[in-house]
């Protein structure tokens, strides 16, 4: 499965850099890259749910062959209308959205499915290295993207994701572990009833759903406006976005490892809030910046910074919820952080034409880095986990 998953990651980096450049190109647009994330996620805010409830009452393996192989026909549907010639923003919009669809149902599933496959006292450590893929493949498929794009051209970052999903498909027609939910009567709101009043149950529960979605909100907007960073402060093309991608999934490694080292500690609370404030001076200090060194700095901290505070609050929620309650729940959690990247994303479009990227990115990153600080002085629900 991790193998499968790094592989799939990697080439849907490939086509996040291209379809982003792409898009940029044709449209000469902050707002439709933006829209085109808010696309990506919408699903997320309409489908999600049911998904949670569906990974709780299917075979969660069925599911994600349902998500792999509806991205892969996307993935390879835009691949023929670039290389015909014919593609238009609308299409890379659409194409967005089909594939978020297929999120909707595979991201509930996939999260309810890797906890599964380790021991309770190792969850912490199996959700670090889970990141630690995903970040290997924010490092590696934009740099194989600045490559296939300077050398054979958009379309063969299209296709070679296409033939990427094949990895995971095959991962998961191998894999052994089965989840056999017990039937049920209960209607779709009943279930969902439930998961609500499993997480309302939980005090910290609801405040890291909250924290899910600032942090996302404000946090994830730095990355989807680097394009306008490369093109616009620093007048350079698609190898110089790579570059920054390349440089922000490193440091996104680094932040995996560091989580994966420290295991199961105490005070898993504490060190995830402290890690938003890290991650909030990291965006207000790339805003403020006019040199790529220094802006490879910021995007090495700020990746650190965030891959380590969204594995450190999955690894509370997995802990905090049990098994049978797993789909929904993440499901709830998934809706709240995917809806926080649509929506920042959303906001962030809209304002970056009026007050531009530095001005947007840097009162988000003073702001996040003001809500770790309430979190982690004032309503200490999370420090005290």
């Amino acid at each position: 499965m991790w193998i499968g998953a790094c592989t799939s990651t990697i080439g849907t980096w490939m086509q996040i850099v291209a379809q982003s450049w792409l898009i940029y190109s044709l449209s000469n647009s902050g707002f439709m890259l933006g829209l085109n994330e808010v696309l990506g996620g919408l699903p997320i805010f309409l489908f999600s749910l049911i998904g949670g409830v569906a990974a709780d009452r299917m075979e969660r393996r069925h599911l994600l062959l349902f998500s792999q192989y509806v991205q892969m026909a996307s993935a390879f549907l835009l691949t023929a209308l670039v290389a015909l010639h014919v593609v238009q923003v609308w299409h890379i919009l659409t194409l967005t959205f089909i594939a978020g669809f297929g999120q909707a149902f595979g991201g509930p599933a996939y999260s309810a499915l890797i906890p599964t496959l380790v021991n309770k006292e190792d969850m912490p450590n199996a959700i670090a290295l889970n990141s630690i893929q995903f970040n290997a493949a924010v490092m590696i498929g934009p740099a194989l993207a600045g490559l296939t794009l300077a050398k054979w051209g958009n379309v063969w970052c299209f296709f070679l994701n296409g033939v990427s999903f094949l990895a995971p498909i095959v991962a998961l027609y191998m894999l052994r572990v089965r989840f056999l939910p017990a039937k049920t009567s209960e209607s779709i709101q009943d279930s969902l009833r439930q998961g609500f009043g499993f997480i309302s149950r939980q005090g910290a529960m609801a405040a890291l759903i909250v924290l899910a979605f600032a942090m996302t909100f404000l946090a994830v907007p730095m990355r989807t406006f680097l394009p306008v960073f490369a093109k616009n402060i620093f007048h350079k093309g698609a190898e110089t976005y790579a570059l920054f991608l390349s440089v922000m999934g490193s440091g996104s490694i680094a932040g995996s490892l560091a989580v994966a080292a420290m295991g199961n500690i105490r005070y898993k609370g504490r060190v995830a809030l402290t890690t938003v404030v890290s991650l909030g001076l990291g965006i207000a200090g790339l805003s403020l910046s006019r040199s790529i060194s220094f802006t490879c700095l910021m995007l090495f901290l700020s990746g650190a910074s965030m891959l380590a505070v969204f594995t450190s609050v999955n690894s509370l929620v997995q802990l905090i919820v049990t098994n049978e309650m797993r789909g929904r729940v993440m499901s709830i959690y998934n809706f709240a952080f995917r809806g926080g990247m649509g929506m920042g994303n959303l906001a962030a479009g809209w304002l970056v034409p009026i007050f531009t990227a530095p001005v947007v990115l840097g009162a988000n990153g003073f702001v996040l880095a003001a809500l770790g600080l309430y979190f982690l002085f004032f309503q200490r629900r999370v420090a005290a986990l």
